[in-house]
């Protein structure tokens, strides 16, 4: 099935997205948006010149009207934080873009799903709930899927299994409040305390897991890339181009995204990461995992720290 994909900013998240998606063959039409013409002509131009290996797509640098009959749009505009700036400024610069943004290219393509990607991606994906008038099921938060990609990773090293066989999430916010469920961590239904135990019955000792310093490395391994290289894009971009699969697959998919909060583990109106049923109809509703008591209360935690914020905010 071929489909018409929108990207709304052209900077390093965005043209990576575009980048990935030139070569996925379920996409048929890519539409790059920036305010920066002359930067979003030549990422076109770019990856069309790489395009002859593939079955024929359609790249163009448009405007919003371009994106009319668009299946998916995905939203990376925004701003990095810069030294000294608070996450409250950081948020209302990025709040405010969104503003901008959202009533130009929902008048464009009204039945499109919506995928948010730039940071704070909670808070944004929350003020495009609010600000779009579309329903909540068209609007996706790319919220901690990237987080739970990393997290995957780690324990995939740390266990020496391939990660396919990994089931364990990150929740919460898209920041410093998220949290891993250890309590539905498994490989391949067998839950990592038991698996490392069976391990070492069969004489494999790769050492007991550090489940803080695993939370560590979720947190902090995004800022250690930035310091090393600049800025993180290669992870996130191949996680949202996952994201796009799974909203054009014939059936649903359970992934950590972002989205609107209905009194789900006693949390409501705030967008933030639990398990969520989603497919080609959009966001299709929570899929109830069950938790400790302790992680319900980081889960909680983790939602007020966001509504904090979003109290701050000039919506």
């Amino acid at each position: 099935m071929s489909s018409k994909i929108t990207i709304i900013g052209a900077g390093s998240v965005g043209a990576t997205i575009a980048y990935k998606l030139s070569y996925e063959e379920f996409a048929s039409e890519i539409v790059m948006i920036d305010i920066n013409k002359d930067k979003v002509e030549g990422e076109v131009m770019d990856i069309k010149q790489g395009t002859c290996f593939r079955s024929p797509i359609s790249i163009i640098a448009g405007d919003y009207e371009d994106a009319k009959d668009s299946d998916i749009v995905i939203i990376t505009s925004g701003i990095a934080r810069k030294p000294g700036q608070t996450r409250i400024e950081l948020a209302q610069t990025n709040v405010n873009i969104i503003k901008q943004i959202t009533p130009e290219i929902v008048k464009a393509a009204p039945n499109a799903k919506y995928i948010i990607v730039s940071n704070p991606v909670d808070v944004l994906t929350y003020v495009f709930t609010k600000v779009s008038g579309l329903p909540e099921n068209q609007i996706i938060g790319s919220g901690t899927l990237l987080d739970t990609a990393r997290l995957r990773y780690g324990l995939s090293e740390h266990f020496k299994v391939a990660q396919k066989n990994i089931h364990a999430y990150v929740f919460g916010e898209h920041g410093d409040s998220s949290f891993v469920p250890w309590s539905g961590a498994d490989i391949s239904s067998v839950h990592i305390d038991d698996y490392y135990e069976s391990m070492k019955a069969h004489g494999v000792d790769l050492g007991e897991l550090d489940k803080p310093a695993m939370e560590e490395y979720v947190h902090k391994s995004g800022g250690q890339v930035i310091a090393k290289k600049g800025a993180t894009f290669y992870a996130v971009s191949i996680a949202v181009c996952e994201l796009c699969n799974i909203v054009l697959a014939a059936s649903d998919s359970v992934a950590t995204v972002s989205s609107m909060m209905h009194g789900e583990y006693g949390i409501e109106d705030v967008c933030l990461s639990v398990l969520t049923l989603v497919g080609p109809n959009g966001v299709q509703g929570k899929v109830p995992m069950r938790l400790t008591d302790e992680e319900v209360a980081k889960l909680q935690s983790s939602a007020n720290k966001l509504k904090e914020v979003i109290d701050q905010l000039d919506i």
